[in-house]
């Protein structure tokens, strides 16, 4: 839908249409709702980006796409929607942090995820902030230059407002973090707006989110039915409008992702929702083969860390148990 450059507030029908037309997805709203890039005034704000980042540049010698420029924004991410595939790992510490950065990721998430990968928990829900500021300086210390990008835990989105700034301003403060991730869609989007017009960049966050998967009952795929998949649009849309940058899109139907990309301004980024979306992101352990527990059936893992790494284990015991009993005799 053609759109007037010059007008700063615009009024688009964003209810959705009782009966898909041909070739439309079912739920999601006819391509004639499209919006063109510069439509929406939220979406593109200036308060996405930081102003600066008070860490020392890295050598140019850690990047193995130096034709390519870095993503160093959260407005570098959103134009490359439309461009090329948007790429994201999560990591949690310094070494992981290096090795994803120095393999051209657009950016790095300290997920929440660190509590089920590193931590021992079972779920995502026992992470605290302290944990998400430890793991996230971590991750900073050795990619000063990365887009950083860190998970507010489990809770801290319900709270007051005044409590979720602090969160979000200590994973920046103290974390280095360039922006923050926010699991919710219209329930969240108020709050999203105000922690925007602060400054602070928000990556939003819909489909499966983990911290909820007790109330919900597991793991499962969404916007299968027609409601479901109306509901994640009116989510999407009610992000963009509150100025997120880009979105995360967990476990929904790939028909759906495919045409929610399409619908919205921000770049939307996949974890098993297809091949339709801006960029796909995964949890670095599980790309590896690398974990305590199952790996998720959408992740196709390109090592077998866990079976390489107890090899090496072993030998290595075995090794030194012969040495000592050579010693003896």
């Amino acid at each position: 839908m053609p759109t007037n450059q010059n007008s700063k507030k615009q009024t688009i029908d964003r209810k959705v249409s009782t009966t898909p037309q041909k070739g439309q997805d079912e739920g999601i709203p006819s391509g004639s709702q499209s919006r063109e890039k510069g439509s929406s005034p939220k979406a593109n704000r200036p308060k996405n980006e930081r102003k600066s980042k008070p860490f020392e540049k890295s050598s140019s010698k850690h990047s193995p796409n130096e034709h390519e420029p870095r993503t160093r924004t959260t407005l570098d991410l959103l134009k490359l929607k439309g461009k090329r595939g948007i790429v994201g790992l999560t990591a949690y510490d310094a070494l992981l942090g290096r090795l994803v950065s120095d393999a051209g990721v657009d950016f790095i998430l300290v997920g929440d995820s660190v509590g089920t990968t590193l931590l021992g928990h079972p779920t995502t829900i026992p992470v605290t902030i302290q944990d998400m500021i430890h793991h996230t300086a971590a991750v900073r210390r050795a990619n000063p230059d990365c887009l950083l990008v860190a998970d507010l835990p489990f809770g801290e989105a319900s709270l007051s407002f005044d409590r979720l700034l602090e969160s979000a301003r200590s994973l920046m403060q103290q974390g280095g973090a360039d922006a923050v991730k926010i699991e919710g869609g219209r329930d969240v989007a108020d709050d999203i707006e105000k922690l925007v017009l602060t400054g602070i960049p928000v990556l939003g966050h819909i489909g499966l989110l983990p911290q909820t998967v007790k109330a919900i009952g597991g793991y499962r795929k969404f916007g299968s039915e027609r409601e479901e998949a109306e509901s994640l649009y009116t989510d999407a849309i009610a992000l963009e409008e509150a100025g997120c940058f880009a979105l995360v899109a967990e476990m929904v139907e790939a028909s759906v992702a495919s045409e929610l990309a399409r619908q919205i301004l921000p770049p939307l980024i996949g974890i098993g929702s297809g091949d339709g979306c801006d960029g796909q992101i995964l949890v670095t352990p599980d790309l590896l083969g690398l974990s305590l527990g199952s790996i998720p059936s959408f992740v196709k893992p390109k090592l077998n860390l866990n079976q390489v790494i107890s090899r090496a284990l072993s030998e290595y015991v075995i090794d030194v148990k012969k040495r000592k009993k050579s010693l003896s005799s």
